[in-house]
């Protein structure tokens, strides 16, 4: 799994984004649960064995250190009365979970254990292996999920963390999913949590649960409530600020949060199957090796735009079946609906969010960001004139999939090429389009000491912001900055 590999602790500090998971290959999970009892919840975030079980994993996150052991004896009488009240919580919650069972049962051993040995570096293995909420992908199915962890873009440490978790999971992504296979995509609601998830953190991942061993990894989940609410309030403001005229079907989703959660589930099903799918060059991560980071923006850009152009597909797919007369079942209308949803998303989430979000150091989410606004604007399917923002929608498609084709093919041509040939390769494209920073070594062209070297020496000689924002960007990013700050921890029912 290649990207779950860069996930390891420390593996991405260099860098800021959220590259997601891919699917299994072998398509043979089973996806369904048909039991009625596993839809027992209850409101579960308001019975006082969660709340006990928050409080209890919120205690020992200040007595834990950055590997999530308590190595100060002084605190093991505290931490084992915190852990007592942990698993006697998950007894009492247990019910509402059957299809958590085997899972809850480990995690009450691995806490257990945990405490009998004096609370050293923690190690969930077996509770990690048992939880497979990717066997459950049924709309509204809840999960308590509680492992030492540390939160992708958010703290580093691994401190317990408790969540309550929802499933979404609508017909029409069970449909879509038949043709788009990607059986390790959980898609998921925020319910509850510990401070660990009031960040920018919107993935669980089972590679940042402390454990003794790295197993094959089954799952990976993403939070689409957070992602569309972060959605809606930014380009809610950014349409403001711009004076976008908004598409009507593009307003809708800012006055409704359902209907978003469900844009961004077709577009990262599409998104995560696709880092392992196309005319790659072997691994386009290589897998455990230092990058330029427009590589990563170049890649996640890759797998948002073939997000677009499927649901362009799917969109002239069954709008002409429509046309031609035949019924469109209430499966069809919904995705042909949210078809089109994905192609305004994958546009205003890159260039309003994702370019001016997180720092200017190594921001690969960022570049791509500036890369696509950049791209639509000098096809001139994107104007900003007399300090208003438009867009010519009906030839927006064309200049999007355009960029798509200009990755797709520099990768395809990367097979045969050598990488350091391939990295000045994707620097080219990027400039083509993006003005570098007028002290860029890469753009002056790397000297010979450096191009006989080792890939390292091409590494170093990437400025932190290689590509700094247009004037443009930056008179958006100050006006943007509280609004984007707000939306830190936020859930769909903030938004």
């Amino acid at each position: 799994m290649s990207l779950s590999q860069l996930r390891q602790p420390g593996a991405l500090q260099a860098v800021v984004g959220e590259p997601e998971v891919v699917e299994d290959p072998s398509g043979l999970l089973d996806n369904r649960v048909e039991d009625a009892s596993a839809r027992l919840d209850n409101r579960v975030e308001d019975t006082s064995a969660w709340l006990a079980l928050k409080d209890a994993a919120i205690a020992l996150q200040a007595l834990q250190v950055q590997d999530g052991s308590i190595p100060d004896a002084a605190h093991h009488g505290a931490a084992r009365l915190q852990v007592s009240t942990i698993i006697e919580s998950i007894e009492q919650l247990r019910p509402r979970f059957p299809h958590d069972d085997d899972y809850l049962r480990a995690s009450i051993a691995d806490f257990s254990r945990w405490a009998d040995e004096d609370f050293g570096v923690p190690d969930f293995y077996d509770s990690l292996v048992a939880f497979q909420p990717q066997q459950h992908r049924v709309d509204g199915i809840r999960h308590l999920v509680v492992f030492p962890m540390y939160t992708q873009n958010g703290s580093r440490d691994r401190h317990v963390e408790a969540l309550l978790v929802e499933v979404i999971w609508p017909e029409f992504i069970a449909q879509l999913e038949t043709e788009y296979v990607n059986r390790l995509f959980v898609s998921l609601r925020l319910i509850d949590f510990t401070p660990g998830y009031d960040t920018n953190s919107a993935v669980l991942f089972p590679e940042t649960v402390a454990m003794r061993e790295v197993p094959t990894f089954t799952w990976g989940a993403i939070f689409q409530d957070r992602e569309a609410a972060r959605y809606r309030r930014v380009v809610r403001a950014a349409s403001e600020i711009t004076k976008l005229d908004l598409p009507d079907e593009a307003a809708r989703m800012l006055d409704d949060q359902s209907l978003t959660e469900k844009t961004f589930v077709m577009w990262d099903i599409i998104h995560d199957r696709t880092h392992m799918r196309g005319d790659l060059p072997f691994d386009p991560f290589m897998i455990k090796q230092r990058m330029p980071f427009f590589l990563y923006s170049l890649e996640e850009l890759r797998c948002d735009l073939t997000a677009f152009r499927e649901c362009v597909a799917i969109q002239k797919r069954l709008s002409e079946r429509r046309d031609s007369g035949a019924t469109l079942t209430p499966v069809e209308a919904e995705m042909l609906e949210q078809a089109r949803l994905v192609q305004y998303a994958v546009i205003f989430d890159r260039i309003f969010r994702f370019a001016i979000t997180g720092t200017r150091v190594r921001n690969y989410d960022a570049v791509g960001g500036q890369l696509l606004f950049a791209w639509l604007h000098q096809r001139g399917v994107l104007h900003w004139t007399d300090t208003s923002l438009a867009f010519d929608w009906e030839e927006v498609p064309d200049a999007v999939v355009a960029l798509s084709d200009a990755i797709d093919e520099l990768y395809w041509r990367s097979i045969d090429r050598p990488k350091m040939a391939h990295w000045l390769a994707a620097y080219e494209l990027v400039r083509s389009t993006l003005t570098p920073h007028p002290a860029s070594l890469w753009a002056r062209g790397l000297p010979d000491d450096v191009l006989g070297g080792a890939p390292k020496g091409y590494t170093d000689e990437v400025l932190d912001d290689e590509f700094p924002l247009s004037m443009f960007f930056e008179a958006l990013e100050k006006k943007m900055r509280a609004v984007i700050s707000s939306t830190e921890g936020i859930t769909g029912t903030a938004a």
